[in-house]
């Protein structure tokens, strides 16, 4: 169990007093109902930046899993990691404080977003498993995300929605749980893992 704070607001778009409260008070809530220690930390829309990690850090987190590398999504932050030293796919930012990144392909030197999610629902299945083998080939982990509402084609349909957002949101959500179920089958001589024990490894 990580957080992914308490309203899924961008985190770039509020104040360093907010955000600093939404991160703490996210992590008490999980910690009361969890009884564990929360010390992971996703950001709503990958919105992340070098002083936003910071931020994150000073909050009481071990980990940020909020950079993504595909750069033309208008909503994904970037950050600085030149001389950073690496553990696997996991990026050392400190002593203490580690960056997991989401998952992606390299292809002809473009980035093609690969971690998940819409991109899961989006991509032929098998097109999105071969994928998969190449970053675990090259890489020798691969990270996944997914959004509870993707395996569930019944939820009710927003009106307000249309055009490009609409149709991204409810694309193949009937096929996902499928798809899901393929993918855990596929690599299931893999270890699956959680990210606070990766990053302990």
């Amino acid at each position: 169990v990580a957080s992914h704070g308490n309203e899924h607001l961008l985190n770039n778009r509020m104040s360093e007093r907010k955000l600093k409260q939404d991160l703490e008070s996210s992590k008490k809530l999980l910690e009361d109902i969890s009884g564990d220690k929360i010390v992971g930390y996703r950001a709503p829309s990958f919105s992340i930046d070098d002083k936003i990690l910071q931020i994150v850090k000073n909050c009481g987190y071990n980990y940020d899993s909020s950079f993504n590398s595909f750069a033309k999504h208008g909503r994904y932050g970037s950050i600085s990691t030149n001389g950073c030293q690496k553990k696997g796919i996991a990026i050392q930012l400190d002593s203490k404080f580690y960056e997991l990144p989401i998952s992606n392909m390299k292809i002809f030197k473009q980035t093609i977003p690969w971690g998940g999610g819409g991109y899961f629902r989006f991509f032929p299945q098998a097109l999105f498993q071969k994928g998969i083998k190449k970053i675990l080939n090259k890489e020798g982990a691969y990270l996944f995300y997914m959004h509870p509402w993707e395996i569930d084609p019944n939820q009710p349909k927003v009106k307000q929605a249309s055009g490009i957002p609409a149709w991204r949101h409810y694309l193949n959500l009937e096929k996902t749980y499928h798809r899901l179920h393929n993918l855990l089958f596929q690599f299931k001589a893999c270890e699956f893992i959680t990210c606070s024990k990766y990053i302990d490894l």
